[in-house]
């Protein structure tokens, strides 16, 4: 299910020409992305579930779940955790299983993304602010071509509970003042 992408980005490092598709399909550094720390921080707990779900004998969900608690907080953090693995889960059952990725325990390639891996951030990020264009766009990557509206409720449902600009996705109360 999850692929690395790293075998073929290490061969191509030495060859002096690397065609515009193998080009695509080498991972690119995240801070290219934009993507704010929030959407950042989901990168290695999305990992570690596409871990999980690619050899379930490492229980590599357990580590999505810590990194994500010791992250953000328990309530805070599970939450986003457990919508990220609903999110996931959709985005695999819409394309096959198949996804490219790299695997959360590649320090060396730790600050790069694939390009399916970039999609998804992108999708996120667009989402989180409620800019449809371009989110459509993300989640037809993601998609690939499919819009599928699974992937597309999970993918709201994080972005409107971990909104930007709301701590928590939660309506900010107003602020008594006192006055006199």
């Amino acid at each position: 299910m999850t692929v690395s992408v790293f075998d073929a980005a290490r061969q191509h490092a030495d060859s002096p020409s690397v065609s515009a598709q193998d080009a695509a399909s080498l991972p690119a550094p995240v801070a290219s992305l934009g993507v704010d720390e929030f959407e950042l921080g989901l990168l290695p707990v999305l990992r570690h579930f596409l871990l999980a779900h690619a050899d379930p004998r490492q229980q590599a969900w357990q580590s999505a779940y810590t990194i994500a608690a010791e992250r953000w907080g328990e309530t805070l953090g599970l939450a986003a955790a457990h919508m990220a693995m609903k999110l996931l889960r959709a985005v695999l059952e819409c394309r096959d299983g198949q996804f490219a990725c790299i695997s959360p325990f590649d320090l060396e390639n730790r600050a790069c993304v694939t390009a399916d891996e970039a999609a998804l951030l992108r999708m996120l990020h667009h989402m989180r602010r409620d800019e449809t264009p371009p989110a459509r766009d993300a989640v037809a990557e993601v998609t690939q071509g499919q819009m599928d509206p699974h992937v597309i409720r999970a993918g709201l449902a994080l972005a409107h509970r971990f909104a930007v600009g709301r701590p928590g996705g939660r309506p900010q109360a107003p602020r008594l003042q006192v006055v006199g």
